[in-house]
């Protein structure tokens, strides 16, 4: 059992919450995730990428949006409340620019909603290699934003900020930004995180100038191991699974029409579920 330490509410429907696993937090590596079930009543597994970790203190920060069964059900839990499993760190880590031998650059970090949190360690490793780091991060208004304290810690003055409404920063998309850098000249790679439709304009944005771009996937996921199935992709032509073969991918290479359509595939049961539990009053 995994009990949870310390909990704190973000926006109105995103939560941050620290969580007992002393090994993962010792053992994982920037852009990796973990799975976990809520209790054995409710049995479903939902993946959530690491946020954060502190390997002295034995934790790990998840932050998570409320959307279906199991994450409300996360989120009415309370601190000293225990997690009837975590399993992790699960994924293939970031490769890192300037870690491996490669020059550190300039890289630009374009995180939509929720995926800044993921974001946060890949950004700091990259700051502690060596690059240059462009933090853009999307949301529709001000209330949205999360982490920006964190994110602006790492990136200083290149933190942007786009607001559909225009209530914080910049109104607009996160692709209008980052066009303008790529027309500048001076993006070495370029990482993206968030809604995929968010992750697939990035990509048409950057393919023209000959951007690296990576995408990190969050795909449906039952097992975590590649025995399922149930994360496959397409990359460049070939099927693979998020859990095992990713979660990033060159986002130039994914089909990013059939990755959405596959998502979609279970949002009625997903949506029957929620309100099944809730008549059942389990939140309560």
């Amino acid at each position: 059992m995994n009990k949870i330490i310390a909990k704190r509410q973000l926006s109105e429907n995103v939560f941050r919450i620290e969580v007992e696993a002393p090994l993962i937090a010792r053992e994982r590596k920037a852009g990796q995730f973990i799975i976990l079930m809520v209790d054995e009543e409710l049995g479903e597994r939902i993946p959530l990428t690491i946020g954060d970790a502190d390997p002295e203190r034995g934790t790990i920060t998840l932050i998570f949006q409320t959307v279906g069964a199991t994450t409300t059900k996360l989120s009415r839990m309370e601190v000293g409340d225990s997690l009837a499993a975590v399993l992790g760190p699960l994924g293939r880590p970031t490769e890192i620019r300037g870690e491996n031998g490669e020059k550190p650059g300039h890289v630009v970090c374009v995180g939509g909603g929720i995926g800044v949190a993921p974001m946060h360690p890949i950004a700091q490793a990259l700051k502690a290699a060596g690059n240059k780091v462009t933090i853009i991060m999307g949301a529709r208004n001000k209330g949205l934003f999360v982490m920006e304290d964190e994110m602006r810690a790492i990136a200083g003055d290149g933190l942007i900020l786009m607001t559909d409404d225009g209530s914080s920063g910049r109104k607009g998309l996160v692709t209008e930004p980052l066009k303008e850098l790529c027309e500048a000249g001076a993006v070495d790679e370029v990482i993206a995180i968030g809604p995929p439709i968010m992750m697939k304009f990035c990509a048409l944005t950057t393919k023209p100038y000959g951007v690296k771009t990576v995408a990190s996937l969050n795909t449906i996921m039952i097992d975590g191991t590649g025995m399922c199935g149930g994360c496959r992709v397409s990359v460049g032509g070939e099927t693979k699974f998020v859990c095992v073969d990713g979660p990033e991918f060159d986002a130039h290479k994914v089909d990013w029409d059939l990755m959405m359509k596959r998502m979609g595939a279970f949002r009625p049961q997903e949506a029957a579920a929620k309100e099944h539990v809730c008549k059942a009053g389990i939140f309560n």
